[in-house]
């Protein structure tokens, strides 16, 4: 019978692979895969290897688009200086989306037709992801995202399009909404941005609360662009035991400090997601309301007592001082609980890209890079994974990890509560190694 180019491909890098098994780990990785997945010899090449980075620079995202690019160019660096990816120099290639879904799938195709890179990563809002992810896999280009939408690991995308490096949404809110019900309150209501990330937070932190005996009392939502909120708050039912609020864009500031006008000292316990507070400065006039209010956090932003040495390092490494601002400006606050995502999904590109041979980027060269991303199963801490351990499922393409519940006190974030991975897990929805390429 006659071998398809990818079979080919593969009998051929088989052959070589004895010269090349155990050569793939870069240091600190400690990556598992599943049993049996062949590791292929290292390609022969000293071109570089480029991916190309959609980067909300501009738009409601820029805030996070200004980190994701440093922690990127820091990640990068790193690689290269440890010889790269297959021992060829690794390049990062900007496009801005202006955090818009159709300049989005325009930039995919920029990148596959015009900058011809290996594959494209660095997607954070939900609706950008979903808007670009169909063009992506038109274009048959891997796009590794580092978002937190469910809309991944739900199997509504298609197989070219994964999350590795950051968890999603229905896992962070089923992990601690327990600890939410049992410390806080029972009866909630919810603040939330009206796009898909939102709607992930209103669909699963009520089903995750229901499941712990409580209820959610109001539901508002609002749009991401909203610029003033004063006339929502009069919705909240006064019987609300628990504001539950995760705002994103340039208003966040204005939202958080505006719902402390509101309540002024008689207000209901506050659990806020860290979106509404990202790069903005705790010591902001105005906020002090916030006190003794708690907030999800995937990576803390305040080095903690019990700081890792790989936090330590991390944080040096791309710039970011104890209190989570830039070394050069304080008032430069970074997106630390989410940039992290940008680091690990660089080093599991590089081992997938390892794992698999990864030679000229051919469609066969793309098509085995991701069969040896979804053959990985877990990531422990270290230099290359800082946020903690992981768990992947390749099968739905996303990753599973700690969340972090912070307090605020003494105008600083301290963690108070550190859920397990398995406190997030729960049963696949889909199966994307069953799609075809």
């Amino acid at each position: 019978m006659k071998k398809t180019p990818k079979e080919r491909k593969l009998q051929i890098t088989r052959r070589s692979a004895l010269a090349g098994i155990g050569a793939v780990a870069g240091a600190g990785a400690a990556a598992s895969a599943a049993p049996g997945f062949v590791r292929y010899a290292q390609a022969a090449s000293s071109e570089p290897i480029r991916l190309g980075m959609q980067l909300h620079r501009t738009g409601i995202g820029a805030s996070y688009g200004r980190w994701y690019d440093r922690v990127t160019t820091a990640a990068a660096k790193l690689i290269n200086e440890d010889g790269g990816i297959n021992g060829r120099p690794l390049e990062i290639v900007i496009e801005d989306d202006g955090t818009d879904p159709k300049r989005g799938a325009e930039v995919v195709e920029k990148f596959a037709t015009q900058h011809k890179v290996d594959a494209t990563f660095g997607t954070l809002f939900s609706h950008v992801v979903i808007g670009s992810s169909p063009r992506a896999g038109e274009l048959k280009m891997p796009y590794i995202v580092v978002s937190e939408g469910h809309h991944v690991a739900s199997g509504r995308l298609n197989r070219y399009v994964l999350q590795p490096g950051i968890t999603d949404v229905k896992s962070q809110v089923s992990s601690m909404a327990p600890w939410v019900a049992s410390n806080l309150g029972k009866k909630v209501t919810m603040i939330y941005p009206d796009f898909a990330f939102g709607h992930d937070h209103r669909d699963y932190f009520s089903a995750a609360i229901a499941a712990q005996g409580g209820e959610v009392l109001e539901l508002i939502p609002i749009p991401p662009t909203e610029s003033s909120f004063t006339r929502y708050f009069p919705r909240i039912p006064s019987a609300t035991d628990v504001l539950y609020h995760v705002m994103v864009g340039p208003g966040v500031l204005t939202f958080v400090k505006e719902l402390g006008q509101h309540f002024g000292s008689n207000r209901p316990e506050i659990f806020g997601f860290i979106d509404s507070l990202e790069a903005v400065d705790l010591a902001t006039p105005q906020l002090e309301f916030l006190e003794g209010t708690h907030f999800w956090e995937g990576n803390p932003r305040y080095a903690q007592a019990n700081q890792s040495a790989h936090d330590k390092f991390y944080r040096e490494s791309v710039g970011v001082d104890d209190n989570g601002a830039s070394v050069n400006d304080a008032k430069d606050v970074s997106t630390y609980s989410h940039m992290f995502g940008c680091w690990e999904t660089l080093f599991v590109i590089k081992q997938a890209m390892e794992l698999s041979g990864y030679g000229d980027g051919s469609a066969a060269d793309k098509q085995a890079f991701i069969e040896a991303m979804e053959s990985l199963e877990s990531f422990d801490e270290g230099r290359d994974h800082p946020q903690g351990a992981k768990i992947f499922n390749g099968k739905i393409h996303q990753a599973f990890g700690h969340q972090n519940i912070s307090r605020v006190e003494n105008g600083r974030l301290n963690v108070v509560h550190r859920t397990s991975i398995e406190d997030g897990m729960y049963e696949p929805e889909a199966d994307y190694t069953q799609m075809s390429f």
